[in-house]
């Protein structure tokens, strides 16, 4: 089969997949009662069933075990996606302390680099796999914290998966682009039961918590990432660009605004770009839309070498400070999208935080 119509056939067959999985996660979750309650700071305003994740990777695993994508070499990728998945699910169920979750975060990242899937880009093994550890670490929160409003997390996993797609094609490993488009068609195909007014699912932990690992393993295994030796450390942030953008928005937030950093609140990226845009349809269109803009980039300045990849890092974060200035520091728009009622002694803890 022609790579391009394979890299077809796994986005379309994971999309329909997701189609018929999604109603039936829904009528187990309800029949189970695994469901998200109103509370607190929550937005809306009835139970609304979990087990979004399960859906979702139950056809990107379909679409990959058609087209023969399960190949050895991701086997440690593909395995721990799925225990993070559980552990999602579990937390999902019974609100895990962050402890457990973190530590096995940091086992499934040690397991990468074991694995030939981490980061090699220093000489020394120890500063490889801590970096390995931080980066799997980070990402995973990132999109669990970025799973706060309907279609958020979907969205930029979405195109960040596709994005590793895009890399991955253009370095030849085309295994990777199967694997990595499977997951963007189910990413996709979900969005419309989560954007549905009101959602008709939550994707949870149990399915951000796997595609932030899935996102971060897949982008240290792309061959970008190994053909710009310390530089794709640099490339790779962008591709996780919006998650890490408002990871970094929520703690000077909350640190600024004398609240505890894993605690719930209005405070994320989504949330505000809500008060401007008015609908989590058109929040969710605008973070694609600039994720993509990012990969896109990033993706096309690594074929020019370190030195651009570098330039454009530096630029990026520039952008990132400027925008968390914006958001954050102006006084007239923190008035605007800062609940007044979220205060240290208010808040309920936040299930997504790590």
């Amino acid at each position: 089969m022609p790579e391009a119509l394979r890299l077809l056939v796994s986005f379309a067959l994971s999309l329909t997949a997701v189609a018929f999985l999604v109603p039936l996660a829904i009528r187990i979750a309800r029949s189970t009662g695994f469901l998200d309650l109103p509370a607190g700071y929550k937005g809306h305003d009835r139970a609304t069933p979990y087990l979004g994740g399960a859906a979702v990777l139950a056809a990107a695993a379909i679409a990959i075990l058609v087209l023969g994508a399960e190949d050895s070499r991701f086997g440690a990728l593909l395995i721990w996606t799925f225990v993070m998945f559980v552990v999602g699910t579990v937390d999902d169920r019974f609100n895990l302390d962050p402890l457990p979750r973190l530590l096995i975060e940091v086992i499934a990242g040690a397991a990468l680099w074991n694995y030939g899937l981490g980061w090699s880009v220093f000489g020394s093994d120890v500063a490889n796999i801590a970096v390995t550890i931080f980066w799997v670490v980070g990402i995973v929160n990132a999109f669990n914290l970025m799973d706060n409003m309907d279609g958020a997390a979907a969205s930029v996993a979405g195109v960040s998966t596709t994005g590793v797609a895009m890399a991955a094609i253009i370095g030849g490993d085309v295994t990777l682009a199967v694997i990595a488009m499977a997951v963007a068609g189910a990413c996709c195909g979900f969005l419309p039961f989560n954007l549905s007014k009101p959602s008709r699912q939550f994707l949870g932990d149990g399915g951000s918590m796997p595609l932030g690992f899935f996102v971060a393993g897949a982008v240290m295994a792309a061959p970008m990432s190994s053909s710009l030796g310390w530089a794709g450390l640099l490339a790779a942030a962008p591709v996780a660009g919006l998650p890490i953008l408002d990871t970094v928005l929520v703690v000077i937030s909350r640190r600024r605004g004398g609240r505890p950093i894993l605690s719930g609140g209005r405070d994320h990226l989504t949330h505000r770009l809500r008060t401007i845009l008015g609908s989590p349809r058109l929040v969710a269109l605008s973070l694609a839309t600039v994720q993509a803009t990012l990969c896109v980039a990033v993706i096309g300045l690594s074929r020019l070498g370190q030195i651009p990849v570098s330039i454009a890092c530096a630029l990026f974060i520039c952008g990132g400070a400027a925008a968390i200035w914006a958001l954050e520091v102006t006084p007239l728009t923190r008035l605007v999208w800062i609940d007044p009622e979220l205060r240290a002694d208010s808040v309920a803890p936040d299930q997504s935080a790590a």
